[in-house]
């Protein structure tokens, strides 16, 4: 077994070109239309039926206007049953042969004219036999039998045979299962090491011993594969553990903060410079709590995912949507509501998804939020449109980052995050979905969703 990839391919390319190579050089040695020596038998059946012609044209007197006839009436009476007899003249003149048969005969005469080494040849559903000397006087004729053959090829070998590219191709197609095959083993380390990759790509982030084995080449490379796999674990790990240390850490004085300043209320009243400090507070705990949560989603490797129906899962999200929309003084409108489309996934990573979205639009929104869902075969498309401010195309890309805001002051009057977004787009792709924005017809941002259906 060679262990090593270039080796093994240069030697599959030098055997694979080899074979078709002996195919094509050896093969048409085993046409059996090849001309071959008789045998003794026949040797024997041919000399015993050129005495028979001798003897008969000698007894036959020879008419000059007529000489044909009398050689016509010699191989007609000595013909073996189910063969026939001909007559070649010193002139070239064929006796005995039909129109049709003429480039055969014309062939073989080419190729055999010596009697004292006859020979014979297929063609086709008929063999030729000869030649044998017959001696008329003064007159020498050449003596050919012509008879079915005893096991005739095909039509389509013959073809083969008679056309060296044919054959070629015809080899070629022959051979091909076998390339496919060895190609196919070849692939086989790529392609478990592209659905490994396909893995890590998903968020699961777990090694793949089988990567370790094969050829040299893919052996190491599946090995330092896995070795990245850990050391983006251990990163990834560590990250989490981080964000969650520093979160925690934080809500001890965020506590402290709002213990504190509800003893001031109750102090000294109500004031400008306490509001403000309550406001900072609770943004301050909404931003730790969104990084809890784009944290965990993130770290998941492979979330619990079972058969959902798209209207019940957003069913609770839009009539919240609703209800909040009213008391802002906004419209929701749904231009067409989820039909019982079925999706595999998580339903807290959809539902929030879909509630981050449409909480966005309703904070940055004037008056109207549109929102939309379709669906085709391949997957459900929602479309979430408001006529708010809008976000600049350079922005766009930049708007699903963590923290990234289009304008500071809107973010801070609205009581932003700058994480929904984020923790949008983390779910969207765990569930092999796509999130983009886009200029609403409303006048501000749409956003639009893209998740695939469950293909059963």
């Amino acid at each position: 077994m060679i262990n090593s990839l270039t080796a093994r391919i240069f030697a599959i390319f030098w055997f694979t070109l080899a074979l078709v190579l002996m195919l094509v050089l050896m093969v048409p040695k085993l046409d059996s239309r090849q001309i071959t020596p008789l045998l003794d038998n026949e040797q024997r059946q041919g000399l015993m039926i050129e005495q028979h012609v001798e003897a008969e044209l000698a007894t036959d007197p020879a008419n000059d206007l007529m000489w044909w006839r009398r050689l016509f009436r010699a191989i007609d009476k000595w013909a073996p049953p189910g063969q026939r007899l001909l007559l070649v003249t010193s002139e070239g003149r064929v006796i005995g042969a039909q129109r049709n048969e003429m480039q055969i005969v014309r062939n073989f005469i080419g190729q055999s004219d010596n009697s004292d080494r006859p020979k014979k040849k297929k063609y086709g559903r008929v063999e030729m036999v000869g030649p044998f000397s017959v001696r008329d006087g003064e007159d020498n004729y050449q003596l050919y039998l012509m008879r079915p053959a005893s096991s005739s090829q095909s039509d389509f070998i013959n073809l083969m045979f008679d056309r060296p590219l044919l054959l070629l191709i015809v080899t070629m197609l022959i051979s091909a299962p076998l390339l496919l095959w060895l190609a196919w083993s070849l692939a086989k380390p790529a392609r478990k090491l592209k659905n490994a990759a396909d893995d890590v790509a998903r968020g699961n982030l777990k090694q793949h011993p089988e990567l370790e084995s094969g050829p040299q080449e893919f052996l190491a490379t599946g090995a330092s594969f896995n070795q990245m796999v850990s050391a983006l674990e251990r990163m990834v790990t560590a990250q989490q553990r981080l964000i969650s240390d520093i979160s925690h850490e934080l809500r001890t004085p965020l506590t402290r903060l709002q213990l504190a300043t509800a003893l001031m209320r109750r102090r000294h009243g109500e004031g400008k410079e306490l509001q403000r400090i309550e406001n900072e507070a609770q943004r301050l705990d909404g931003m730790i709590n969104d990084l809890l949560v784009l944290s965990r989603s993130q770290h998941k490797n492979e979330l619990s995912r079972e058969t959902l129906k798209a209207n019940e899962l957003w069913a609770g999200v839009i009539d919240d949507a609703q209800f909040e929309a009213e008391q802002m003084g906004k419209t929701l409108e749904v231009t067409s509501p989820p039909g019982p489309w079925k999706l595999i996934g998580n339903a807290a990573a959809l539902d929030s998804a879909l509630e981050n979205i449409v909480r966005n639009a309703l904070r940055y929104s004037h008056h109207h939020i549109a929102l939309n869902f379709a669906h085709d075969n391949e997957g459900i498309t929602i479309t979430v449109d408001d006529d708010g401010p809008g976000v600049s195309e350079e922005d766009r890309e930049q708007i699903f980052r963590p923290f990234y805001r289009t304008d500071e002051a809107r973010d801070r009057e609205s009581g932003g995050t700058g994480l929904g977004l984020a923790i949008v787009d983390t779910a969207v792709q765990q569930h092999r979905g796509k999130v983009k924005a886009e200029d609403s017809p409303l006048g501000g941002l749409r956003l639009i969703i893209w998740l695939p259906l469950h293909q059963r």
